[in-house]
């Protein structure tokens, strides 16, 4: 298990039934657990864009006496100084945003070191087919990727990334068809419809696995497995290094758990050679 300063404030929340605006302030916390022992309540409050008595009543809802308590508490979890902090100044603000994706790499193979998650993960979409995998808007590039090169390993994928009314049919058909598990990609900001369908697929009986940027985004209620990986933050959209690089380690996983996962890769191989789809 991942003993990361994020880590152990992941572990200081959960249990805690939080409000909406409870899980953004530990949202926020988690992305910046190097920090955040150093901020006054009302810079908390300003970086996760709540007011202020909003984050008193969080440190109270997690039973500390108020935000002092909880900021004591928190330097105990977190490191002694702010990671990084003299170099900080020497990055212009793309080396910064670059600097911010290391860090989530890092965090992200940290999260990693107990591998349980990601091979249950695995085992659930190597048996599900056909195998749905659902990303809507800022999450729809990751979809398509892990959909590209899944379906050269697995039997059956069925890529949603639009959205619409014809979305319910195409659940219902691979249900119809034996899908047993939904693959998801979730990513701020998250369309209502990506939450709905989650909803409906997890009642319908399907088995869904979600790859979010925080174990408290909004699809964590409606997920039976939900692995997070931190998105960049540093540029004006959202950058998601992290959650691609997750993409491919579930792939990994789920190859691992299809017994005929490398002969299909040799035929299409030797199929593209066939063919001379590549320049080499």
């Amino acid at each position: 298990m991942s003993d990361s300063p994020a880590a152990r404030l992941q572990k200081l929340f959960e249990g805690h039934r939080l409000t909406p605006t409870q899980r953004r302030i530990a949202h926020c916390m988690v992305r910046g657990a190097a920090d955040v022992p150093f901020l006054s309540s009302v810079e908390l409050a300003e970086l996760a864009g709540v007011s202020q008595p909003s984050v008193t009543r969080f440190a109270v809802a997690l039973g500390f006496d108020g935000y002092p308590a909880l900021r004591r508490h928190l330097r105990e979890v977190a490191p002694a100084e702010r990671a990084g902090g003299e170099h900080e100044d020497a990055y212009n603000e793309y080396q910064q945003a670059v600097q911010g994706e290391i860090e989530n790499l890092r965090r992200l193979s940290v999260m990693l070191a107990d591998p349980a998650p990601v091979q249950e993960a695995g085992r659930l979409l190597a048996a599900s087919s056909p195998l749905p995998v659902l990303g809507l808007r800022a999450a729809s590039s990751q979809a398509r990727g892990f959909a590209y090169f899944a379906a050269k390993v697995h039997p059956d994928v069925r890529l949603l990334d639009e959205g619409g009314s014809m979305m319910e049919d195409r659940i219902d058909a691979a249900l119809y068809e034996g899908a047993t598990a939904l693959l998801c990609f979730a990513l701020p900001r998250y369309p209502r419809e990506l939450v709905e369908t989650l909803e409906s697929s997890r009642r319908a009986g399907l088995t869904v696995v979600t790859v979010a940027d925080s174990a408290f985004a909004p699809v964590a209620r409606h997920s039976d497995l939900l692995i997070p990986a931190p998105v960049g933050t540093g540029l004006a959209f959202d950058t998601a290094c992290a959650p691609m690089l997750l993409g491919r380690v579930l792939l990994e996983a789920m190859a691992d758990a299809l017994p005929d996962a490398q002969a299909r890769l040799e035929a299409f191989d030797a199929r593209a050679a066939a063919r001379g789809l590549f320049v080499e």
